[in-house]
């Protein structure tokens, strides 16, 4: 089937990388039903045996999946829709307790863009969207780096999610510096005209460190549309325009942790980590299907016009994320482990079973990727104290000069 796609012209500029809107639904559903590459991936996971027995007919079954489960769908809407009864699921299979606060501070009738730590490829602004669906309120736009969309089929997937592309892989200055243009721009409008909330993480990439920092750059993005139409207005105003709101996810235990310490560790020994083919989607996969403890999502304040500088923007940003990040007992546990700041250790809410559940985990860590696994955890309670992040490498070469 020939592919189409919206391409950007005076009348929507921004059709390349906006969501799919809803007269572009039904187009969409019914090419996935028959794109061979997400059949193929569906049943190498769902039936993987009958897959390398009878291909064809594994994919004719999930190209009947895919039409049954879409039946009807003609929105956006009723697409988040089918998804919201997979996401309650999830839910239900594998989180302990979802808890929220702040939320209902916000004007409901208000755009605002939602700045997060980043902690999980899609389940981050899953937890918004379907705190927001709860509280009877509009899901967000998400914005997905480009690096993650290699296949036209996951790209059809999240912009029929209400996700927009973040370009990551512009060649050259002034490419990368019209691409971004064009996101400021993209972002301003969602704010601003259409009344339409944006959910973003504070930097590029996991927290994989559990080091929850904002990227000044993200700031300079998303003030750059405003600023070029009015020389005048200052950075302050562009802030308070985007109505940017902090917004913290905790999760207990995180399903890609082993994965995570396992890239650091390479990096650190190998000086780069290179990804399989599909390991970004297996590491959706693994997000949406571990078990995750319990989660904490915490809506902050709106920032306001009195920022001069994108670091002070970035710091205050980071200030509501830490203040709101919720410490469960598997960050209490691995600090104890590592002993490297017993005075921060509050074993207060630690029961048996938690530390049981956090044992058992450990013991299926790596021993070589111990360390590199426990400051994840560990590193969230040094940062709300305001110390410094425990370092695996330093721990390893101190225990090498012994």
């Amino acid at each position: 089937m020939t592919e189409t796609r919206p391409t950007s012209d005076a009348r929507d500029p921004w059709a390349e990388i906006r969501p799919y809107h809803d007269d572009e639904v039904a187009g969409v559903l019914a090419r996935l039903a028959h794109e061979p590459e997400l059949l193929d991936a569906l049943t190498r996971y769902r039936l993987p045996r009958l897959s390398r027995v009878m291909p064809g007919l594994s994919r004719a079954l999930a190209s009947l999946a895919i039409r049954r489960q879409v039946r009807g769908v003609e929105s956006v809407q009723g697409f988040q829709q089918r998804v919201a009864g997979y996401m309650e699921r999830m839910i239900r299979t594998t989180t302990d307790a979802f808890e929220t606060e702040g939320l209902d501070a916000l004007d409901p009738g208000t755009a605002y863009l939602f700045i997060g730590n980043h902690r999980d490829i899609s389940l981050d602004p899953a937890f918004v969207n379907y705190a927001l669906y709860l509280a009877g309120r509009d899901t967000v736009r998400i914005a997905i780096g480009d690096n993650l969309l290699k296949k036209p089929y996951v790209t059809d997937l999240m912009r029929l999610n209400k996700s927009f592309i973040v370009p990551r892989s512009a060649r050259g200055k002034r490419a990368m510096l019209a691409a971004y243009q064009k996101l400021s721009g993209y972002i301003r409008h969602s704010i601003t005209a259409d009344n339409h909330s944006i959910w973003m993480a504070q930097r590029e990439g996991r927290a994989k460190d559990g080091i929850d920092r904002t990227d000044p750059a993200i700031i300079k993005m998303m003030t750059m549309a405003r600023r070029a139409e009015d020389r005048q207005a200052g950075l302050g105003e562009a802030i308070a325009e985007l109505r940017l709101v902090p917004v913290a996810i905790s999760y207990e235990y995180d399903p890609c942790d082993v994965q995570k310490a396992r890239e650091l560790y390479a990096v650190h020994h190998e000086g780069a980590y290179q990804k399989a083919q599909y390991e970004d989607i297996q590491s959706i996969v693994a997000g949406i299907t571990g078990h995750k403890g319990r989660v904490r999502l915490s809506f902050g304040t709106p920032l306001d016009a009195s920022f001069d500088a994108p670091d002070a923007v970035a710091a205050e940003i980071d200030r509501q994320v830490l203040a709101g990040y919720r410490l469960f007992p598997s960050h209490q546990l691995a600090l104890e482990t590592l002993g490297a700041a017993p005075e921060l250790v509050d074993l207060a809410e630690v029961t048996d079973a938690d530390r049981a559940r956090f044992q058992a985990r450990l013991q299926q860590v790596p021993a070589e990727l111990r360390d590199w696994w426990l400051a994840q955890y560990a590193n969230p309670v040094l940062n709300k104290a305001g110390h410094a992040p425990f370092d695996p490498a330093a721990a390893e070469r101190d225990r090498n000069a012994d």
